[in-house]
């Protein structure tokens, strides 16, 4: 049973979170007082950040980008899945309706997901997730297995998974749709070293991936 000492210790650090919050809201109106007011009239955000759920990931601060910058989704492994239909409800509201310009699917390395989906240990209802990362592995295995660094080969996955997502996103009708009216957004392919706090561009070439694809997987005529 938790402690008197315990309980105290929860309730300085919520306290906290909403003193930080005045700090937080202070720094923004000392610089710009109608900062908020401004921002509660819309958004406009230029990017769209897809990323893991992984509280050391903390997209505005490794941006450096203000709120209203950034729209973003997070989900295990930054992973951009056909049936998950909330994930694609904001990628289709970002590009229709938000008209982003860049679209950014941002994994990390010390990625716990992907950890997890190169094991053989079940995991109860997250099996089904972990698999999409495994079927990232199996479409990319002779690759990986030619790596024989675990540590390497766990950070070559990381990044192969980023760019199977990105794939994921140009495979939908909405983007292809986007990008044969001129309007689509631009799509990246990140991930953020954590023990550096750098971020890194694994430079994914998306227009030359929709021409590859195109045979396949182009439905819009």
């Amino acid at each position: 049973m938790p402690t008197t000492k315990h309980y105290h210790i929860m309730n300085e650090t919520y306290r906290k979170v909403f003193e930080n919050n005045r700090k937080w809201i202070e720094s923004h109106t000392s610089k710009k007082p109608d900062f908020f007011e401004h921002l509660a009239k819309g958004q406009s955000p230029e990017f769209l950040f897809i990323s893991c759920a992984d509280s050391r990931v903390p997209v505005n601060n490794i941006m450096g980008l203000d709120p209203g910058e950034v729209f973003v989704h997070r989900n295990v492994a930054n992973l951009v899945v056909n049936t998950d239909m909330n994930i694609h409800s904001v990628i289709l509201y970002a590009i229709m309706h938000l008209k982003v310009k860049h679209v950014v699917v941002c994994g990390h390395y010390n990625c716990g997901g992907v950890a997890a989906a190169m094991g053989n240990q079940s995991l109860g209802l997250i099996d089904g997730w972990l698999r999409e990362i495994r079927d990232v592995y199996r479409l990319h295995a002779a690759e990986l297995d030619a790596i024989e660094d675990e540590g390497a080969r766990y950070n070559r996955l990381i990044e192969l998974n980023v760019f199977e997502q990105c794939n994921n996103i140009l495979k939908t009708e909405y983007f292809q749709k986007s990008h044969a009216d001129g309007g689509a957004p631009s799509v990246h392919g990140w991930v953020f070293d954590i023990s550096k706090g750098e971020l890194i561009d694994l430079d994914y070439d998306y227009k030359g991936q929709m021409d590859r694809m195109k045979s396949i997987y182009d439905i819009n005529g």
